[in-house]
Formats: structure tokens, C-alpha cells, sequence
């Protein structure tokens, strides 16, 4: 007799699609409406061919909605002035609504100087310090996409979430730390773990939720995991030439609910989120 449970491997590309479907809907009612459709610039600085092509994926999500999409290209020995000037640009432009530089950034830029020339209003990657602490004090803000596509994998699975306890490893400021907000605002009670965590599998153990974001494959083994726990995996590691994510996905089937998987899994969700702030923030600078 076998306790094994039936976990379902989250389809991420399916369910944005599914998010996808909704917000063409969407954009699809306001330009019915008389109103121009929402925009994202983004600005690509230097020649890196992986950027471009992640660049290309987010301008074919755009025109799948029905949402218009720009680009900025920079050369790579652009200087932070150069490249500060081009933000400020698309920030008094008001046709455009979300502003998304592509990182990383080449050479000695700063990324952090960069991100904060952006207005917090269009800065649909959720990475400006205005809208993360407006994300820690819980007011309403942009917030960064991966975070978002795990709060509605969550939800779309009816994962309970208030008084569940959650485990984030990973501290980063564009995974582990706003998603361990966003399930406190969901009235969970979090654990914020990293690398040098003493006893983390004990206290995976006991975690309804796992979010594993610290770059270590395969690090959450099946026996790391609670019956009936979901787990979701965002680390993206190449081993030999594979990439590998942070959770032994086969060692978890049969024990957690669901799990997703490291290809097809949170990604798709990723960037189906940045269309929905760049929907969000052209609903509220238009006040449509």
C-alpha cells in the first residue's frame, strides 16, 4: 500500500498562457474603448546575445496582448550618463508606460544607479527602492515580476495560504526578499533562508510552502519535503551543460503537492507578469 500523492508538475507556459488570454482581453476593452494601447520600452545596452533574445520574447508577449513595445539599443561602452539620458527620455514620455532596462548591464555600469533614474510609475520590473519599500510597507506597488508569478501559481492552485508556514531560500532582492513580503501579506508565516542556513532541511521539513531561489542544484530533496507541501523551484543552474534548478523535481513527485519545474515553470509566469504591470501601470497614469 503506497501513501504517495499525486503531484501535479505546474505547466508555467499553459497557465500564462491562460494570463495571457485574459489581459489581451483586456488591452483589447480599452483600445474599444477609444483609448491607445499600453506600451513598454525597453532598453538593451551592448550586443549580449542571450539579452536580445530575451528582449525578443518580451516584445512577441506584448504584441500577443495587443500592447505595444519599443526598444532602446545602446552600445556597450556606453557611459552611465548616456545611458541615464535614455531613461529620463522614455520617463517624460508619456506614451510609453513601463520602462524596462535589460539586465545585466555591460562593463562597469551600475545597475542600481540605473534602475533608481527610472520612474517608479513605469518601473514595471518592480526594482526601484520607491516601490520596494512601498512593497514592505505594504502599500500598493509594482512589484517585481518572478515574486508575482509565484503568488498566482499559488493561487490559481488554491494554495492555502494564511497560516501556513513558508520557507523562502534565497535572499535576493528580486525573488527572496519580495516574495516573502507578499506571503506575509498573505498572512503566512515566512522563514527567510539562504545558503549559510544551519538545519535547512529541518526546517523545510516543516514548511506547506518551500520557494527555493539560491542558485544550488538540486539542492531540496524529496526528503526535505512535507506530504502535501507545494514547492516552488526558481533556481536556474548549468551543470554540464544542463540546466538545472534548485529542486530535485522526480525526488519530489509523489510527496508535495505540486511542484514546478525548473524549464516551463515559473518562467513563462515571469514574464507574463511584467505584462500585467505594464497594464497596470498604464491603467494607473491613464486613469483607465
Amino acid at each position: 500500500m503506497s501513501n504517495a500523492i499525486d503531484t501535479v508538475v505546474v505547466d508555467g507556459l499553459a497557465l500564462a498562457n491562460e494570463l495571457r488570454d485574459e489581459l489581451k482581453q483586456a488591452v483589447a476593452r480599452h483600445v474599444a474603448a477609444g483609448r491607445r494601447a499600453p506600451q513598454l520600452a525597453v532598453v538593451l545596452v551592448g550586443d549580449d546575445p542571450a539579452s536580445a533574445s530575451y528582449i525578443k520574447g518580451k516584445q512577441r508577449a506584448c504584441t500577443r496582448v495587443g500592447m505595444d513595445s519599443s526598444e532602446r539599443r545602446l552600445p556597450a561602452d556606453s557611459t552611465p550618463e548616456q545611458v541615464l539620458a535614455t531613461v529620463r527620455e522614455l520617463n517624460q514620455d508619456d506614451s510609453i508606460d513601463g520602462i524596462l532596462v535589460q539586465l545585466p548591464l555591460p562593463g562597469d555600469l551600475d545597475a542600481n544607479l540605473i534602475t533608481a533614474a527610472i520612474d517608479p510609475a513605469k518601473d514595471v520590473d518592480g526594482l526601484h527602492p520607491v516601490n520596494a519599500g512601498k512593497l514592505l510597507l505594504g502599500q500598493p506597488a509594482l512589484t517585481a515580476c518572478t515574486p508575482l508569478g509565484i503568488m498566482e501559481i499559488l493561487r490559481r492552485f488554491e494554495i492555502p495560504l494564511r497560516g501556513a508556514d513558508a520557507v523562502v531560500i534565497g535572499r535576493s532582492n528580486i525573488v527572496g526578499k519580495p516574495v516573502s513580503l507578499l506571503l506575509q501579506q498573505q498572512h503566512a508565516t515566512v522563514t527567510m533562508c539562504h545558503s549559510r542556513t544551519t538545519d535547512l532541511e529541518q526546517r523545510c521539513r516543516h514548511a506547506d510552502v518551500i520557494v527555493a531561489a539560491v542558485g544550488v542544484p538540486k539542492l531540496v530533496k524529496g526528503s526535505w519535503v512535507k506530504p502535501g507541501a507545494a514547492v516552488i523551484d526558481v533556481g536556474v543552474t548549468v551543470v554540464d551543460g544542463v540546466l538545472t534548478g534548485d529542486v530535485d523535481t522526480e525526488g519530489v513527485q509523489g510527496v508535495a503537492k505540486i511542484v514546478t519545474p525548473h524549464r516551463r515553470g515559473v518562467g513563462p509566469m515571469t514574464i507574463t507578469m511584467l505584462l500585467q504591470n505594464t497594464l497596470t501601470a498604464y491603467e494607473a497614469r491613464t486613469g483607465a
